[in-house]
């Protein structure tokens, strides 16, 4: 899980090892990413049951790894070792669907008046990049 800053705004999504959108979380800029990533594993969590672990960055320490652990067995996150630029296992699944999103005008420009509509477009713009991906 990670956070994307958009006009004071900020989206979490939870995703699962082949990028693939479970669920998202945007909310205003001053709510910390620990209490909002607590927040998408839980939604994440109650539409897939068989969710087992999470993984995420440095930002979600303390408060996220005490929810993370009432609502799955195994939090994982990633410490940066080493200075300079290095991928970092797992997080660039999550990156990478962020990319995905971007490619979406509707997303980069941040149209969306309500925090609904905001996530509902998320969903519609992940939805439509499968459906291009799979031809029938």
């Amino acid at each position: 899980m990670v956070e994307k800053k958009v006009k004071g705004r900020k989206r979490h999504i939870a995703t699962d090892t082949m990028g693939n959108l479970l669920s998202v979380k945007i909310h205003a800029a001053n709510i910390h990413d620990t209490n909002s990533g607590s927040a998408v594993l839980a939604k994440a969590k109650r539409k897939y049951q068989s969710i087992k672990g999470c993984c995420g960055d440095a930002g979600y320490r303390k408060t996220f790894e005490k929810e993370a652990a009432k609502i799955v067995e195994t939090v994982d996150i990633v410490q940066r070792n080493q200075k300079g630029w290095v991928v970092l296992p797992k997080r660039w699944i999550v990156e990478r669907t962020f990319s995905w999103l971007n490619n979406s005008r509707r997303l980069s420009k941040d149209y969306e008046v309500t925090v609904s509509s905001a996530e509902n477009m998320v969903m519609i713009s992940h939805l439509a990049m499968l459906l291009r991906r799979y031809d029938y």
